[in-house]
């Protein structure tokens, strides 16, 4: 496919989505996200030879949330290995991102490290009762590398935000701790999850920064070693299996790509061996994805033919 051909596409994308801008509904939740416009839309792509496409907001940055979680699962793999998965779970949970029933009737193991409680038990092991600003600031290091951006930062306003009304992870955490299944202070793991939530970034360096997963763990472009095959393999698959929570099943089927979806509207798709896509689009369905993001990948496979399957 020739750089026109997919500048082509994306500008189909763009254009085929005008009709569905401003469905679904912002997070609300999170007052610092309340604000955005339901009615942007970007798309970027990069591909592993270096291609590179987009349209619309592309250039604009919005809080990548839970999108988060695929590169703090990378470091803790890359730090812990295959010990990290004493922890925490690899099986879709089928319950929605901060359910906090089957960590009742699962002894405080998580479903798997995509769902919020996943999430915090790999923030905590990454933390192992360390320095909490120095946490922070490897995380944001490795999010600037990954997307080749030293720009890439961490929005203060959002993190105040999600300590400020963040009272189920708070309560997460606490559960976790209860069956001893987090080790730092529970203040600490949330004051690292709540900041790494907080990456600010737009679907350019999204895209970029998930490049290494559609390339077997390398940087197709600057040959950094990231993580390894096997890793990006089993990143790859929750992706597939656990991405977008409760609706990771439906999107697996429209879509046909491993993806992860963050509550500010943002969606990291991988084609592997082919490209990493970044998709934004702030109003969410019932399912907390975003619903013109998802569109946009369906229509992007169906014109493409990326697809694991």
């Amino acid at each position: 496919m020739h750089r026109e051909d997919l500048a082509d596409i994306v500008a189909t994308v763009r254009q085929d989505m005008e009709a569905h801008l401003g469905r679904g509904r912002v997070a609300d939740y999170i007052p610092a996200l309340a604000r955005v416009d339901p009615r942007r839309f970007a798309i970027s792509i990069t591909t592993c030879d270096g291609r590179t496409a987009e349209a619309g907001d592309a250039h604009i940055p919005f809080s990548i949330q839970s999108i988060s979680k695929v590169f703090t699962l990378t470091l803790a793999l890359n730090k812990l290995g295959s010990d990290l998965w004493d922890r925490v779970g690899r099986e879709p949970s089928g319950s929605r991102f901060n359910s906090i029933v089957q960590l009742e009737q699962e002894r405080g193991i998580p479903r798997n490290p995509l769902i919020n409680a996943g999430a915090l038990v790999v923030t905590d092991a990454l933390l192992a009762g360390g320095d909490v600003e120095a946490m922070i600031a490897e995380i944001t290091d490795f999010m600037r590398a990954r997307a080749d951006d030293p720009a890439v930062h961490i929005d203060p306003e959002v993190a105040a935000s999600e300590a400020d009304t963040g009272f189920r992870n708070a309560s997460l955490v606490n559960f976790l701790r209860a069956f001893d299944n987090i080790k730092s202070p529970v203040n600490d793991t949330l004051r690292v999850y709540f900041n790494q939530c907080a990456l600010r970034m737009n679907c350019r360096q999204l895209a970029r920064a998930g490049l290494y997963l559609a390339h077997g763990g390398v940087d197709p472009l600057n040959h950094a070693k990231v993580t390894t095959p096997f890793r990006t393999r089993r990143i790859n698959a929750l992706m597939m299996t656990c991405g977008h929570y409760d609706a990771s099943g439906d999107f697996a089927c429209r879509v046909g790509m491993p993806g992860k979806s963050g509550v500010g509207g943002g969606i990291l798709a991988i084609a592997p061996r082919q490209a990493s896509i970044a998709v934004w689009s702030p109003g969410l369905n019932a399912s907390g994805n975003s619903l013109v993001g998802a569109l946009a990948l369906q229509r992007l496979a169906s014109l493409t033919g990326w697809s694991v399957f």
